[in-house]
């Protein structure tokens, strides 16, 4: 077990390692520096003359907006038209037929956002030509996407008012040729050396140890592997993702792709200090992510480390962790490591399967990708820190008496708004999706039977957990969402789970770029204002820890009934106490604990909005005021709710009709 801990340890250390000079080489890079990449400069220019732009013209915020979004209209296009005739098109040895038009919808949209959400297996579903062509070809420019819409925000940052944010082509094209090229041609040699394929041949028909004929699946995987883990894209050449042996051999290419989706994501941390020339900058973001990171993989790793107490209680020796739905040559502890970094990172490759996860496992994971501000993806992981960043110098500036200020630009209405909006509409999707869902799912458990292959309170996670990987642009499952019980399952590729995942994929990709892209925009047209004694330096611990519980307060506790209803409830609690008896006693008491502050507390301190309209300061008596009858309505209506969801729960189980 140490020896477990001691390679995931390694695994993290040596990626830092790497991501440091790795920052330095991006903001030399995307500055126009001299750097040792230059040689590619020639093919950059005829890709630059073969598309009639010029890289040196300068782009306003909105001209960024509209390049970027536009070439994405032109891939949708073209991903639609690939996977929709498929199986006409050439290179598809094994006769895999093409897609119907909501699963073709939902995989276009879903490898067009980064998110990579595969409601189909890549042994069967697709062809090479469309895994080449159409699948790699977006895993790579959709990273770009998100590099270069972070380097204009970096841009907007610097000292000085601009009204030109540089060029959006000239920072995509750079982000690919110098960056994503290079390094997934290293992983790809990694992986092919260690046993992955990389060729264009049918499936080889085998025979097994124990005598079964199997046709084992190959063709250009290799390729295909180090990209979708260095663009955080996620997305698997066969459906077992890395937990496949072909897709990932090995415990040395377990590491080396671990490091490879963590890789881009630390380095633009760092990327962003020597950029702007603030180092300190980079360590307060570094920080900020590394403490939230720290504190999702913990638990995670301990409790898979420790094994399943449900199956320990059958006497089934547990001393190598939790090993339901991992991979022996990999281990409990670098599985978790693994699935916590995926869910941080927004990759969404696993190496082992989340729906066998412990319930603590599970929900740590959800929390990373419902947070999406600890490290995150290529480039939008540094976006969604940025609004975060702002509403902390808001409040913060609020608390102090002064104008908030943000590296020099006032932040004023319009930059808040934009961000709460951004902030506010990951929990909308999210949980909208999932509770349309539930209501459908409860409300004929029949029709719906073959949606989940836990009907219970894990199967409100597994239905959580899909629009929390959509909205946070992962592409990860409770795999148990598409394996319904027995030959009725129908899983996850129905018109309802590719179409409603596919409208939350396309807005939680674009809004969140456009908001920070936006706020950057405007903030770099403000009047810059030096530094002074009286000025909030955003590069200390102090500001560090007002940004990590502004991230907890308003992302994290947002979901925190979800949760509660899900792994907390479906799991934790069975597992501890192997009933659901204490789950009921355990909400009444907080109920009327709830209940007992809001009626008996004498004096609630408010330094807010409550304050300003009555016009007082300091503390407000609460029994007896609009705000403590209020917050009784809340706390009635929550009571309602909790207990009508517990209740369709507990009575949602698929019928058979007779």
């Amino acid at each position: 077990m140490n020896k477990e801990l001691l390679g995931i340890l390694l695994i993290f250390g040596s990626t830092v390692l790497l991501a440091i000079p790795l920052g330095r080489y991006l903001a030399t890079v995307y500055r126009g520096d001299k750097s040792w990449t230059d040689f590619l400069a020639p093919l950059e220019r005829l890709l630059f003359r073969a598309g009639g732009i010029d890289p040196t013209k300068g782009m306003t915020w909105q001209q960024h907006l509209v390049a970027l979004l536009t070439i994405n209209v032109v891939w949708f296009g073209w991903a639609m038209l690939v996977l929709c005739t498929q199986g006409s098109l050439p290179l598809n040895p094994d006769h895999n037929p093409s897609m119907t038009p909501d699963q073709a919808f939902n995989t276009a949209i879903s490898f067009l956002v980064n998110c990579n959400l595969q409601h189909y297996s890549g042994e069967s579903g697709v062809t090479y030509f469309s895994q080449v062509f159409c699948l790699m070809f977006l895993q790579f420019v959709t990273a770009a996407t998100g590099m270069a819409a972070c380097v204009v925000v970096f841009n907007a940052l610097r000292e000085g008012t601009a009204e030109k944010l540089g060029n959006f082509y000239s920072y995509f094209v750079k982000s690919i040729t110098r960056v994503l090229l290079p390094l997934s041609l290293a992983v790809a040699l990694v992986l092919v050396f260690q046993g992955t394929p990389m060729n264009w041949a049918a499936k080889l028909p085998i025979v097994t140890v124990q005598g079964d004929p199997v046709n084992v699946s190959r063709g250009p995987v290799a390729a295909m592997i180090a990209i979708k883990e260095l663009g955080t894209n996620g997305g698997g050449y066969f459906g077992a993702n890395s937990a496949h042996p072909l897709e990932n051999p090995n415990y040395l290419t377990n590491a080396v792709e671990n490091m490879a989706l963590l890789l881009i994501p630390l380095a633009m941390a760092f990327a962003l200090g020597y950029y702007l020339k603030r180092p300190k900058l980079s360590y307060m973001v570094f920080g900020v992510m590394t403490v939230g990171f720290l504190m999702l993989l913990a638990p995670a790793v301990y409790y898979e480390t420790h094994g399943n107490p449900a199956i320990a209680h059958m006497g089934v020796d547990q001393r190598l962790g939790a090993m339901e739905g991992k991979e022996v040559r990999f281990g409990a502890a670098a599985s978790a490591f693994w699935g916590v970094t995926n869910t941080v990172i927004s990759c969404g490759s696993v190496n082992s399967m989340h729906d066998s996860h412990m319930p603590i496992s599970g929900m740590t994971e959800l929390l990373g990708m419902m947070t999406n501000a600890f490290y995150g993806g290529v480039g939008v992981g540094f976006l969604n820190f940025f609004v975060f960043v702002i509403i902390a110098v808001f409040i913060s500036g609020l608390m102090v008496g002064r104008t908030p200020e943000f590296l020099g630009k006032k932040i004023e209405a319009r930059e808040m708004k934009i961000a709460i909006i951004v902030a506010l509409l990951h929990p909308l999707l999210i949980l909208t999706g999932t509770a349309m869902a539930a209501h459908l799912y409860a409300g004929n458990p029949t029709e719906y039977a073959g949606w989940l292959g836990n009907p219970g309170y894990h199967g409100f996670s597994e239905m959580l957990y899909e629009y929390t990987s959509s909205a946070a642009n992962n592409g990860s499952g409770f795999e148990g969402l598409g394996y319904g019980p027995g030959a009725e399952s129908i899983g996850d590729n129905t018109p309802w789970w590719n179409i409603s995942t596919g409208i939350v994929m396309l807005l939680s990709r674009y809004l969140p770029i456009i908001g920070p892209v936006a706020i950057a925009g405007l903030l770099a047209r403000k009047k810059y204002i030096p530094e002074s004694a009286g000025t909030l330096r955003v590069d200390t611990a102090t500001f560090g820890i007002m940004v990590f519980f502004v991230i907890w307060i308003i992302a994290a506790l947002s979901f925190f009934p979800a949760l509660a209803l899900g792994p907390l409830a479906g799991g934790w609690v069975f597992d501890t106490f192997h009933a659901y008896n204490w789950l009921h006693v355990g909400s009444f008491g907080i109920g009327l604990a709830a209940v007992a502050v809001a009626v008996f507390s004498r004096r609630l301190a408010v330094f807010g909005t409550y304050a300003q309209i009555t016009r007082s300061f300091g503390a407000v008596p609460l029994a007896g005021s609009p705000a403590g009858w209020a917050i009784l309505w809340f706390f009635g209506c929550l009571a309602f709710a909790a207990g009508w969801t517990i209740r369709e729960l507990r009575g949602g189980r698929p019928r058979r009709a007779g």
